[in-house]
């Protein structure tokens, strides 16, 4: 077993970074010695976690994390990477319906979410950025999805964020899906306040709690 520590912190310290070339370079080589693709995408994800930080701190802007977001995405299109996910999940997984709430439009958090979301083999709807909760009650009437993912950057999506969930009660297609919400600023208390059955504050694991709803087979809509 190859001892990956120097790497590890080499490629977080280039996604922190936002070094493309050599991020895409070591992932490579990361694969080729044979680093575990679940395990290099969370040391991708602690990258990001850094870049937040420092977007956090105003020592980034918003061009910072949108390129943090498109090295992420490359190194999701490794060659190795794709051929694991495409070897591992070879039937699809489960089913996806996934935006940005009405009132935000940030959608770099949502979209390497629904990229991870594809390398564990989910079938995902994007219904985009700033999405009324209406058009969350017609794409899971229309799909039929497992699980619906809700995600807001500000703050104040957290009411929206209920709202949605009180929409599909009131469509009574509450029962039918599980609801995962994602922000960085979510709590154990916001989320039980919002009515989801689970909250993340990263996209490797809100993608694992999804993976790991369809693995255990919990009826939809039960709180896991």
């Amino acid at each position: 077993m190859n001892d990956f520590n120097k790497m590890d912190e080499s490629l977080i310290r280039f996604v922190e970074q936002l070094d493309e070339e050599n991020t895409l370079i070591l992932a490579n080589e990361a694969l080729v010695e044979g680093m575990d693709p679940i395990y290099l995408l969370d040391l991708m994800n602690e990258g990001m976690k850094r870049v937040g930080k420092l977007y956090d701190s105003k020592d980034y802007y918003i061009a910072d994390l949108i390129m943090a977001g498109l090295i992420f995405r490359q190194v999701l299109e490794l060659e190795k990477m794709t051929a694991f996910f495409h070897g591992t999940y070879d039937k699809k997984t489960g089913k996806t319906v996934i935006g940005t709430v009405k009132g935000d439009i940030h959608d770099i958090g949502k979209d390497i979410f629904r990229h991870m979301l594809e390398a564990y083999g989910f079938d995902v709807i994007d219904l985009g950025v700033d999405v009324p909760r209406e058009i969350f009650v017609k794409n899971v009437e229309k799909h039929k999805p497992d699980i619906v993912a809700l995600s807001g950057v500000l703050t104040s999506t957290v009411e929206e964020m209920k709202e949605v969930v009180n929409a599909l009660i009131e469509a009574c297609l509450r029962d039918q899906v599980k609801i995962i919400i994602g922000a960085n600023h979510l709590t154990q208390a916001t989320f039980r306040y919002i009515g989801a059955d689970s909250f993340a504050t990263d996209a490797s694991e809100g993608a694992k709690v999804c993976k790991e709803w369809m693995n255990v087979g919990y009826g939809q809509g039960v709180e896991g």
